[in-house]
């Protein structure tokens, strides 16, 4: 008799793809290095999509009206000194620490079984919940102590209209503890390792699109309703604002803590007029 409960059919949903993965890609998958392979990977082929549409918006109407500013071009210069941040705090900190991993650490047993559909959604989302609160305190703290900023965050704000790459134009500490937490939460939760790598894959996507600089029709924050989620609009008003819009993915604690803010025209006219004089980094 064919078994029709739920249970078995988001078995099967995963569980082809997981037996092609041990069957072809075990080796890989249980390198401790493959995490820091597919952040690295997903990250540098998101910003490579963002900043193509960069620099073709400024010739591209259509899609220059879905830019955030779109009469603050992103310029070769703001690409390069993010880049050369990024690619530094890679070749400096990630990569000696994955080849530490990849030395010390013993391959990563894999089970047999992949996660159901239902579990594996439903660990991803837990680990975002974990992680909004998490990083909601930090990120918080690192604004109200004077000298966290000072030493540690204020140089994610020298852009005040923030674009893909400003994603990692950040500190070391910033980097290492933000993917601290990317590991450790989904083993807080006993998550199955495929849910671990598809939170780690979210995050960078989430990440990079709250920076992207555009609001598209598809973006989350217009998918997730009851202005649950933040986006980019919230996001950029954080780098303009920096008192207002901490958490990284939901709004219920900026509720809570009364930092939630949803730009309008007339704050954002405020805010630049409020800026003038100020050294802007920024595209």
């Amino acid at each position: 008799l064919l078994d029709f409960s739920s249970d078995t059919m988001s078995q099967s949903v995963l569980q082809p793809a997981w037996d092609y993965l041990l069957q072809h890609h075990q080796a890989e998958l249980r390198s401790p290095l493959f995490p820091v392979v597919i952040s690295v990977s997903t990250y540098l082929l998101l910003v490579t999509l963002y900043t193509l549409l960069d620099l073709l918006a400024p010739s591209w109407p259509a899609l220059n009206s879905y830019k955030l500013h779109p009469d603050r071009p992103v310029t070769w210069d703001n690409i390069w000194t993010t880049l050369y941040l990024t690619a530094y705090n890679h070749l400096v900190y990630i990569f000696p620490a994955a080849v530490g991993q990849w030395l010390w650490r013993p391959p990563i047993p894999l089970p047999r079984d992949a996660p159901t559909l239902m579990s594996f959604l439903l660990g991803i989302l837990g680990c975002m919940v974990v992680f909004d609160f998490q990083f909601y305190l930090w990120h918080l703290l690192h604004h109200r102590v004077p000298w966290l900023y000072r030493t540690f965050h204020a140089m994610h704000h020298q852009y005040l209209q923030p674009f893909s790459l400003v994603t990692q134009y950040v500190s070391a500490w910033e980097l290492i503890s933000s993917g601290f937490w990317t590991t450790v939460d989904p083993l807080l939760l006993q998550c199955h390792c495929l849910t671990a790598w598809g939170f780690m894959v979210f995050t960078i996507c989430v990440s990079t699109e709250d920076h992207c600089g555009y609001d598209f029709p598809w973006s989350l924050h217009r998918l997730v309703p009851f202005g649950l989620w933040g986006g980019p609009p919230k996001h950029d008003a954080h780098h303009r604002m920096p008192g207002t819009n901490f958490a990284p993915f939901f709004s219920h604690w900026d509720w809570l803590g009364g930092t939630n803010m949803v730009p309008t025209p007339s704050k954002d006219k405020y805010v630049e007029e409020g800026l003038k004089g100020r050294k802007d980094k920024g595209a």
